[in-house]
């Protein structure tokens, strides 16, 4: 009997989402990218607010690979849309109907916010198997952009949840983009900050490895940094957690403080183990927890970053605290006891 060839699940495509506020210059750079050879095989998804659509017509060096969307914004009416087009791509590579696709980038109408697409993109269970999420880019418009995120909150959410964040246009802003990069630098401590003239264009859309704890850069000691209302948290411990108490920390804050998150990230040691957690999450949906083969660099403390509104600082550390079992040597048995986001509800001290 001859064996049947194994067939092998098909290697997930990268798929990058691209945003930016309205005339931040998100088609023009796709254009750019995708005259580099470095981005042949590339398919793009275009998303356009309003009932005539024109964008999809101007990326042409890849014209064969498009698919509009034009019925609504893409972040909230035609969510179902994206799946299908989604999936109809799938299928048209499957049946070798288009050629062969090496990446996958949603340019998003400038009015989108990224969360309900990343949502989207993280919970369905046939896109997570065919596709591998690389990351959000944010365009920002270096001329406008302290304007903009003055003026919208779209704009500070697409930067707030962003990878890496490109600024076009600072050839015409000149030295007033240094106020702007110091402005996206306080909002997201995360993001990657790249001038759009510098290097290749490529580096743009690659190798920004959304859950590679290898990126991160914030300070390892607990800093904050805010420019209201969005504001972000950055934390550093020694201790470690169990996967159980990970797990239920990242449920007990999103709980306690929902949509208020706009990004959450984080290497964290696992109690007992030498291959640390990275987690990493985008308005209150998180990416399945990784396991990393071993730590990136020297520093073996479990790190933390919070990005969202009204962020009470203080609860979060002690939350963060709690699950770690982070001594506090300087706290009173009683309040020990009593203020710990681990304490037993309805819990008190009687009197003697």
């Amino acid at each position: 009997m001859i064996a049947a060839p194994a067939t092998g699940r098909k290697k997930p495509i990268p798929l990058t989402l691209l945003t930016g506020f309205l005339g931040a210059g998100k088609t023009t750079l796709l254009k750019r990218l995708l005259r580099d050879p470095a981005f042949a095989g590339t398919a793009v998804i275009v998303n356009e607010f309003g009932e005539i659509g024109l964008d999809h017509l101007l990326v042409e060096s890849a014209a064969d690979g498009i698919i509009a969307l034009s019925s609504g914004c893409v972040c909230c009416s035609i969510r179902g849309e994206l799946v299908e087009a989604l999936e109809r791509l799938l299928r048209a590579i499957d049946n070798h109907r288009i050629g062969d696709v090496r990446r996958v980038v949603i340019e998003t109408t400038g009015l989108a916010e990224p969360g309900p697409i990343l949502r989207v993109l993280v919970t369905h269970p046939y896109l997570r198997l065919r596709f591998a999420f690389d990351g959000v880019v944010t365009v920002v418009d270096a001329l406008h952009g302290l304007k903009t995120l003055d003026a919208h909150e779209e704009a500070v959410k697409q930067a707030a949840v962003a990878d890496r964040i490109v600024m076009t246009k600072t050839d015409i802003a000149g030295a007033d983009s240094s106020a702007l990069r110091a402005r996206l630098a306080a909002l997201n401590p995360l993001a990657e900050i790249i001038d759009a003239r510098d290097g290749t264009i490529a580096d743009a859309l690659t190798g920004i490895g959304a859950a590679d704890a290898a990126a991160y850069g914030f300070s390892a000691e607990a800093a904050s940094h805010e420019h209201a209302p969005v504001g972000s948290l950055s934390l550093a411990r020694e201790a470690g957690m169990t996967e159980g108490a990970l797990a239920a920390f990242l449920e007990r804050l999103g709980t306690e403080f929902g949509d208020r998150l706009l990004r959450v990230k984080g290497l964290i040691g696992i109690s007992g183990e030498e291959k640390p957690a990275v987690i990493h999450g985008v308005q209150g949906v998180y990416s399945p927890v990784l396991r990393l083969g071993g730590w990136p660099d020297a520093d073996h403390r479990s790190r933390l970053v919070v990005i969202g509104r009204d962020l009470d600082r203080g609860r979060i550390e002690r939350l963060f605290d709690g699950f770690l079992n982070e001594a506090k040597p300087d706290t009173p048995d009683r309040v020990a006891l009593t203020d710990n986001p681990l304490a037993i509800a309805g819990f008190s001290f009687g009197k003697r």
